[in-house]
């Protein structure tokens, strides 16, 4: 078990905004956090708001200075949205990219006419996962939706069988995989190094992606044996186009992130010489934003020009892949304002105080926490982020490897048990056609299982490297 000096970090950390005690703390995380579930589920405001809300709540309650918690507030806000809104962009153009110029309908059509019978499910995990890199769940989740529904009728399938697999390849790219938005918060906050954390996140995430999807979808199909909805499909892109890319550029594009931030780690853990010169040319290509900036400028040449896109209308698909992530940015940045308030109050270090000794592993503890954070605000995302704020300060004597399992740990944990304050939870409820009592029994406990499933394989991990 990873243990920290307390008074080690207690000297190197800044001040505290506020002088509370632990029991006043504690008051004034849970205020915070119940201010920010009412406000979301009770009123229907919006997250960005109630986050905003829910950290000056907070602070007040905390005891700090209203000026110096809207300090703690808007610097958390700037330092994330600088540290990950240019790369949420980035991926949201190379999903748009995707989706207008056939080339992700192309890597579901391929797949599938390989695929049939009981190799189905298996071939939805494939396809959920691969699109799935570079897409945000919700985008995920619209552009499979026609290709479940189709799959489903034309092969007579259960619903649940075709489904399950297609949202547990995707929830999982969401939950544990850079460059989605959440892994990246956790890893900035924690410090970790985004190859390992990738490459461990990979590992962690096959065999989770198969126990939560095919496995699953077995029990699953039986518990809501349901047929797909009887309705209109979405057109889809490859309909209103003449031609579309090919599988292999698709593909290769689509990849290539990943492929560059992978390279980058091994070379990292193989050369080990910052002064090298090889290694400093992997650091630059393998940073996530050359990464996906150089997705982004392939794809043009790969996606767009074979579907015969002008500059004019790659133009118009940058501008609307950048238009709908303005509320996802908010977000995101408001969960890191939100973090910036729970650290600058002094919660981190009551935890850790009140922590320190307690005999559990640190990456346990960190789950647990993402557990308790997602249960009461419903977001994978702010879980993610508002739990990185508060373990922090476990990573500052963890080797790197186990730096980044435990950013595995926060996303594993912030997938817990998708309920009624969660949108996708309605998102899947809705598109699906089943009542809440079936999507509790399939989603949630799909979420659930990946929860638990990840977090159980980062603390096995943990043991063995």
């Amino acid at each position: 078990m990873t243990r920290l000096s307390v008074e080690m970090l207690a000297a190197d950390a800044p001040p505290p905004i506020t002088s509370a005690g632990h029991a006043q703390l504690g008051i004034a995380v849970l205020v915070g956090i119940a201010v920010i579930v009412l406000l979301i589920t009770k009123f229907k405001l919006h997250a960005f708001l109630a986050l905003t809300i829910g950290s000056l709540a907070l602070g007040a309650v905390a005891g700090a200075p209203l000026d110096k918690a809207i300090t703690s507030f808007t610097t958390g806000l700037g330092t994330t949205v600088a540290g990950v809104g240019v790369l949420i962009a980035l991926g949201a153009i190379l999903g748009k990219l995707l989706a207008d110029s056939g080339g992700a309908d192309q890597i579901v059509d391929t797949i599938l006419a390989k695929a049939g019978g009981r190799a189905m499910p298996w071939a939805m995990v494939l396809i959920a996962s691969v699109i799935g890199l570079p897409l945000f769940f919700e985008v995920g989740i619209v552009l499979l939706i026609p290709v479940v529904l189709m799959v489903a009728k034309r092969g007579n399938y259960s619903l649940m069988r075709i489904g399950i697999p297609a949202l547990a390849g995707l929830s999982v790219m969401h939950g544990l995989i850079p460059p989605h938005p959440g892994p990246l918060v956790a890893i900035d906050a924690v410090g970790a190094n985004l190859g390992v954390t990738l490459a461990l996140g990979i590992l962690v995430a096959i065999p989770t992606v198969i126990i939560a999807g095919p496995v699953f979808s077995r029990f699953a199909a039986r518990w809501v044996d349901v047929p797909a909805p009887d309705r209109m499909l979405p057109q889809r892109a490859s309909e209103e186009l003449e031609r579309r890319p090919g599988f292999g550029a698709t593909l290769a594009t689509m990849l290539l992130p990943v492929v560059l931030m992978l390279a980058k780690a091994l070379v990292d853990i193989v050369v080990d010489d910052p002064t090298n010169m090889n290694q400093r040319v992997f650091d630059i290509i393998g940073s996530p934003l050359i990464a996906l900036l150089a997705a982004v400028l392939v794809g043009f040449f790969t996606l767009g020009r074979p579907a015969g896109f002008s500059k004019e209308r790659l133009q118009q698909t940058v501008d609307k892949g950048l238009m709908p992530i303005a509320g996802i940015l908010l977000i995101v940045g408001a969960g890191g304002g939100f973090k910036q308030t729970l650290i600058d109050s002094g919660v981190g270090q009551m935890i850790l105080d009140v922590s320190k000794d307690w005999s559990i592993p640190a990456l346990l503890l960190a789950w647990l926490i993402a557990v308790a954070i997602r249960l009461a605000t419903g977001s994978a995302t702010v879980a993610t982020v508002s739990a990185a704020g508060l373990v922090a300060p476990l990573a500052a004597d963890m080797s790197t490897t186990h730096t980044a399992l435990l950013v595995l740990a926060i996303g594993a944990g912030s997938l817990f048990f998708s309920h009624v304050n969660d949108a996708g939870f309605w998102l899947v409820k809705e598109y699906f056609g089943l009542s809440v009592g079936q999507t509790v029994k399939t989603w949630s406990v799909m979420e659930t299982i990946i929860s638990v499933v990840a977090g159980g394989l980062v603390l096995l991990l943990s043991l063995v490297i």
